[in-house]
């Protein structure tokens, strides 16, 4: 019997984390009580109790000087702040995940809003939930919901927060949201499950379709137990819910070829370990039948068409490879059949006395051969890997080697896999040949062997799960002031889009250049690689506003970096006013030529001296820094050679005399 144990089987995070907290508080010594069982299993509750942790139901019933453990499921906010005058150490021990619900309903509540909660009102952590707001609504199901809502009218138009118990199934919170977006006309919906939880309920529903019979291992007060028994339930008919190895009858499994193993939250590592154990006694059970079995069978086993054997080498002839199947008949494999790779010689991959697995071609009863394959099992393998891939939702690689109507066609290890365009990311009415002659990551979405098997792929798939998990490790170390290299995505009126590894961030407008621009693509187009740093974020909200102008780009910065009083620049004038002409040294930067500056003469008017679009070449007399203001003078550069005119004049008239 083959035996599967759920990888999520056993505690999530905030019942480890409760735990690990008692036990801290056992090793330092401390007299520790917990409020109500720090988790929902006798079994954890009695071992701490043999280790001296008393557990209390009541404050009433805790004394002064000693360590109080609120449990995961975690207590309402009036017994909370009873806990707090008391002279006691309190150590909250509230799953990080309920008590983002005790926020939402508080919030909620103190901004008008009425707190409508899904869950098992008596269960310990929706009481705990309810008594963090003064009106809570509490609905075990979506009809009590709805019969709510129908009862008054009015209750359809109220602002509604809704939330869910952490261990709740996803089919029915998704049926009391849909009835909320169809009928509430104010709403807030908190995604509130546990994505443990979720996680957990998805893999006991899986393994369950796959095994005949199914242990669902935990303390029957357990509420997400329960809940992974009636998910069980409907995937196996087999199931049983047990609190131990104890509950266990080897004998009524023994029949089964293979049985599942998951466990709720609250259930710890030792008693999943002792189930398991049990179920491996029954295996070596089965191991010494089946030995006793397979020397029977072997003794009058046959071959039939089809079959996939293995056997050993025991020679490595001029046109065949013999091969001992263990039966009556002499197996042989053609050299053709060796390998689909037909420069593959046989006698590099095979030698006498290996063991492999062969197809069988044709059975010859009466000549005792049977002829064998090893190529054709090569294609089978294939299948199996595409099947299995399917199910697993396993990416494979694949060469895209056509392109026809309504998609691409790749090739995966010699199997067509059909691609539709809308899976392919390209976007609609774009150019699907370029993707022609790429090795490209897909999943297998549709599997059916036979004569006219048909295999689909999406790559969407594959690149939306990669961009979710470059997203998550994006969102875990993001921080102000980090810089990224990225793409321009998209563009708006008011700023650029740009990709920064699976995450999009905004560059606004003013943030895009030190001069004044009237369009993003003035500075930047889609498909640009640009380096980007972070301004500020709201991981909550999932929004970034990103910087591209750096302080070194900065016009002034640049200006004074290069330029001095006194150094000579050629200048464009680009606005001339009463008092002077205003000129651009360098992009970002102008500077003025007042009308006293523009010649070695009187001018009356600034266009008679200068034209805008026109470039001069003038003298830099004054900066501002502070004001970053610039003063720039066409005459200081003429007079020094209209002095120097006059004295060749003067020199010329003295040697006439």
């Amino acid at each position: 019997m083959k035996v599967e144990i759920a990888k999520t089987a056993g505690f999530c995070y905030g019942v480890n984390r409760a735990v690990d907290l008692v036990e801290q508080a056992i090793a330092a010594g401390k007299r520790t009580f917990t409020l109500g069982p720090i988790a929902h299993n006798r079994h954890l509750v009695k071992r701490f109790e043999e280790l001296g942790v008393q557990t209390v139901e009541s404050i009433d019933e805790i004394p002064d000087d000693c360590t109080v453990i609120i449990r995961s499921h975690g207590i309402p906010k009036a017994v909370y702040e009873a806990l707090l005058k008391k002279k006691i150490e309190v150590i909250d021990a509230t799953c990080p995940s309920v008590k983002r619900i005790h926020k939402l309903v508080s919030a909620a509540e103190e901004q008008g809003r009425q707190p409508v909660i899904i869950g098992t009102p008596t269960h310990p952590e929706i009481v705990a939930i309810a008594g963090w707001c003064e009106h809570p609504l509490i609905f075990t199901d979506a009809q009590e919901m709805e019969k709510w809502l129908c009862d008054g009218p009015n209750n359809q138009n109220l602002p509604i927060t809704m939330v869910s118990q952490t261990t709740s199934t996803q089919k029915l919170w998704d049926s009391c949201k849909k009835i909320a977006k169809k009928v509430c006309t104010n709403r807030e919906i908190f995604d509130t499950i546990c994505k443990a939880t979720e996680n957990r309920q998805k893999e006991a529903a899986e393994i369950a379709s796959r095994c005949e019979a199914m242990l669902v291992v935990g303390d029957v007060n357990s509420s997400n137990t329960r809940q992974l028994v009636h998910i069980c339930k409907q995937h196996c008919d087999n199931v049983a819910f047990v609190d131990s190895a104890a509950d266990i009858e080897p004998k009524n499994y023994q029949t089964y070829s293979n049985l599942g193993i998951t466990a709720g939250a609250s259930t710890p590592a030792w008693i999943i370990k002792e189930v398991n154990q049990t179920m491996s006694e029954i295996k070596k059970i089965d191991a010494v039948e089946e030995s006793f079995e397979a020397m029977l069978e072997n003794s009058i086993k046959t071959l039939n068409t089809g079959d996939k054997v293995l056997g050993t080498v025991t020679a490595i002839g001029s046109t065949e490879i013999q091969v001992d199947l263990g039966t009556k008949h002499a197996g042989y494999i053609p050299y053709d059949e060796v390998s689909a790779d037909p420069t593959v010689k046989p006698e590099d991959i095979l030698k006498i006395g290996d063991e492999i697995e062969v197809f069988v071609v044709r059975v010859n009863d009466q000549e005792g051969t049977v002829q064998l394959s090893r190529k054709k099992l090569e294609g089978i393998k294939v299948w199996d890997d595409l099947e299995a891939a399917c199910e697993n939702k396993t990416p494979v690689d694949g060469l895209i080697v056509d392109e026809n109507k309504g998609g691409i066609v790749a090739n995966c290890k010699g199997v067509r896999v059909f691609i539709p365009a809308s899976q392919t990311g390209i976007a609609k009415g774009g150019d699907l040949s370029a993707l022609k002659g790429k090795i490209v990551k897909l999943r297998i979405t549709e599997f059916s062997r036979g004569h006219r098997g048909r295999v689909v792929g999406s790559i969407s798939d594959v690149t939306r799960e990669a961009r979710k998990a470059a997203a998550a490790k994006f969102w875990s170390e993001i921080e102000v002031g980090k810089k990224y290299t990225g793409i321009v995505k998209s563009m708006t009126s008011y700023g650029a889009f740009v990709d920064v590894g699976g995450v999009d961030g905004m560059v606004h407008i003013s943030e895009l250049s030190w001069g004044r621009i009237k369009t993003p693509e003035e500075v930047v187009k889609v498909g640009d690689s640009v380096e980007v740093f972070v301004i500020k974020f709201d991981a909550e909200k999932k929004k970034i506003s990103l910087g591209y102008k750096t302080p070194e780009m900065n016009p002034w910065v640049q200006f004074t970096s290069k330029y001095a009083v006194g150094d000579t620049a050629t200048v464009k004038v680009v606005k001339i006013v009463e008092f002077g002409a205003f000129a651009e040294i360098i992009p970002g930067v102008d500077g003025l030529i007042h009308i006293s500056q523009l010649a070695d003469r009187r001018v009356d008017k600034v266009a008679d001296a200068v034209a805008e679009g026109q470039e001069v070449e003038a003298k830099i007399i004054d900066i501002d820094a502070e004001r970053k203001r610039i003063s720039l003078s066409i005459r200081a550069l003429l007079e020094p050679a209209a002095e120097e005119e006059a004295v060749m004049e003067e020199v010329s008239e003295e040697a006439a005399e």
